[in-house]
């Protein structure tokens, strides 16, 4: 029973119900409140023209209101026509009512009626007009058709509430219900998720309401957090992987010159070797904890407008004594002026160094790298493109995982988070990174910086 008053269902039902029930009320007092005044109104309009009539024929006034009180046979009209003294010439009513200004405006008065059949105990609406002579005429009328009227709103108001609650309530459980049910399947769907099956999604229906707007953006993130949680086990794999390596090579090292090193020289020689795996260790942890500072967003409270242009033009120039030392040509292309954008200009400055890198260290001798800054439709473009072994189509969506390599990339010196902090860098500033294919084979990298940050950026350098 405790369940059954905390569930949605029942509260859901029991909420519809009370809300039918207070518009109901309202619905049938609004009704009860103009009936109610239109009666009152009708029947004091009815009284000012009869004792007008009775009052303009001073003559005829006992005779109206003889007629006036004949004209009911259950007694409910009341009337009479009184001297300047107050005393009774004709009508039902014994006595003057006490109160009853002469003005003809209708007022309910008395308790107790003093009529000629005797006392009743009542209340009546009446109208009094003096007469030319000083005397009094009135008119009456009793108020049991307007009681009855509000005693038949009262009652219809009562007796309808009941099937307005039970059709209210029925309807509050057929909702309810229906809810229940999606919910039911979305606790489903979540609890195969505790469970570890992050491929689980909560089902979307087809009328596009909130509960399928919501269950899409859930689903939107449970991919991005299996997506993430995938990239954490492969990095988990490749760390230990890569670390073993290094780690392995300087205990045998280490080892080989405590037992067979004869000379200063030689130790030297180890540790040095030792050193420089080392630091090579050291650089592999620091890229994952600085592409794990860049993914958090630590450094987008420091963006502010910088020129693109020249930021291209410095890594390039980074790169072109590595370049000729491999008898490899780098070319920079800058079209026109592009207006600033707004970032981190050390963080695009080491993306666009990262990918002038590998594209250096995978053309070979006699080849060209190409670097290339151009306004487009969408906003500034930026292009890395060499003529080197380029990448196959079936690992381009994968090259900006963390420690990711493909089958060429082996070979070379590296440990895969070069491209992967490309990715980041980007991510954190909003500017889609695509690779392709470049003309004569190689590999493109192309980072779009999208007009509506150029155009935000203008507005708030200025």
């Amino acid at each position: 029973m405790t369940d059954l008053l905390r569930s949605t269902t029942f509260r859901w039902a029991l909420g519809i119900a009370l809300w039918s029930a207070l518009l109901a009320l309202a619905m049938f007092g609004f009704v009860y409140w103009q009936t109610a005044a239109f009666l009152r109104e009708e029947l004091a309009e009815t009284l000012r023209l009869e004792v007008r009539a009775a009052a303009e024929d001073p003559a005829g006034a006992a005779g109206r209101v003889e007629t006036w009180i004949a004209m009911d046979r259950h007694a409910t009209h009341y009337g009479g026509v009184y001297g300047p003294g107050g005393v009774r010439r004709a009508g039902n009513l014994v006595a003057l009512p006490s109160g009853l200004a002469r003005d003809g405006d209708a007022t309910r008065v008395g308790a107790t009626i003093e009529t000629t059949d005797g006392p009743i105990a009542d209340e009546i609406w009446a109208t009094a007009l003096a007469l030319p002579d000083g005397g009094t005429v009135v008119i009456g009328h009793d108020t049991d058709e307007t009681d009855r009227v509000r005693a038949t709103i009262l009652r219809a108001t009562g007796l309808g509430l009941v099937p307005a609650l039970a059709l209210s309530g029925l309807g509050g459980l057929v909702l309810a219900s229906r809810a229940r049910r999606r919910l039911a399947a979305t606790e489903a769907a979540l609890a195969e998720l505790r469970r570890g099956d992050l491929r689980r999604r909560l089902p979307v229906g087809t009328r596009d309401d909130e509960f399928d707007r919501l269950a899409r953006d859930v689903n939107r993130m449970l991919d991005e957090i299996e997506r993430l949680m995938e990239e954490v086990r492969s990095v988990g794999d490749a760390v230990a992987h890569d670390l073993r390596t290094p780690l392995t090579r300087l205990r045998a090292r280490l080892e080989r010159s405590r037992d067979q090193a004869a000379s200063v020289e030689e130790f030297r020689e180890a540790i040095d070797q030792g050193l420089a795996w080392i630091d090579q260790t050291l650089a592999m942890v620091t890229a994952v904890l600085r592409i794990g500072e860049i993914e958090h967003g630590r450094r987008s409270a420091g963006f502010a407008p910088f020129d693109l242009a020249t930021v291209v033009r410095e890594a390039a120039e980074l790169f072109e004594p590595l370049a000729e030392d491999g008898g490899i040509s780098l070319a920079v292309a800058i079209a026109g002026e592009p207006p600033p954008v707004r970032g981190d200009r050390d963080l695009v400055f080491e993306a666009l160094a990262n990918l002038i890198d590998n594209a250096v260290k995978f053309t070979p001798s006699g080849g060209t790298v190409r670097v290339g800054l151009a306004e487009t439709g969408r906003g500034a473009l930026v292009t890395v493109e060499d003529t080197g072994p380029g990448i196959p189509a079936s690992e381009r969506e994968r090259v900006f995982r963390r420690f990711y390599r493909a089958e060429r990339a082996r070979r070379t010196p590296g440990h895969g988070l070069g491209l992967g902090l490309v990715a980041a860098i980007a991510g954190l500033h909003g500017f889609p990174v695509e690779v392709g294919e470049a003309q004569g084979g190689g590999a493109r990298f192309a980072m779009l910086c999208p007009r509506e940050t150029m155009t935000r950026v203008g507005r708030v350098s200025a």
